[in-house]
């Protein structure tokens, strides 16, 4: 190993912002740069815009994907919730030949766990009942109480 030195002493601290050099010992110079001379850690304002630009864009193109897939699933889980209680309704008239008074009925005489949440007013007392075409008394469909519009322009209460 050879001792850099500068200005005929030895060099054993970083000192200065000059370029060092070392003899190697295949006869060559290297050059050292001393870490004075190194640019401070950080990054600089260009640095930083650009990176917030890559983001913005990354989620400008992410967040209508993600509130569409959210519309979607509402939608699917509303027809599911349907569809469970309109068979509910059905069994329920098979078995006893009359429609229930209410929803209420279904969870009672246990064709039903509970009644379902609508997706769309987050409520389980926004079910909009139908009574039967004959006249008669009870529940013969259900529909969501929610004024919004589907994805396919029908509205949600025609579901």
């Amino acid at each position: 190993m050879v001792l850099l030195t500068i200005n005929g002493e030895p060099d054993n601290a970083d000192a200065g912002f000059i370029m060092k050099y070392k003899h190697e010992a295949n006869g060559g110079i290297a050059g050292v740069v001393s870490p004075s001379n190194l640019r401070p850690g950080g990054f600089t304002l260009i640095e930083l815009l650009v990176v917030m630009a890559i983001i913005a864009v990354l989620l400008s193109i992410a967040a209508p994907r993600y509130f569409n897939s959210l519309d979607r699933s509402r939608e699917t889980a509303l027809r599911q919730d349907l569809n469970v209680m309109r068979d509910a309704i059905d069994k329920f008239n098979s078995d006893t030949g009359q429609y229930p008074e209410d929803l209420a009925e279904l969870v009672e005489k246990r064709y039903l766990r509970a009644i379902p949440i609508d997706p769309l007013t987050e409520s389980a007392e926004t079910w909009v009942a139908v009574p039967p075409p004959d006249g008669g008394g009870g529940v013969y469909d259900v529909h969501s109480g929610s004024a919004d519009q589907a994805k396919d322009e029908t509205s949600y209460g025609a579901w």
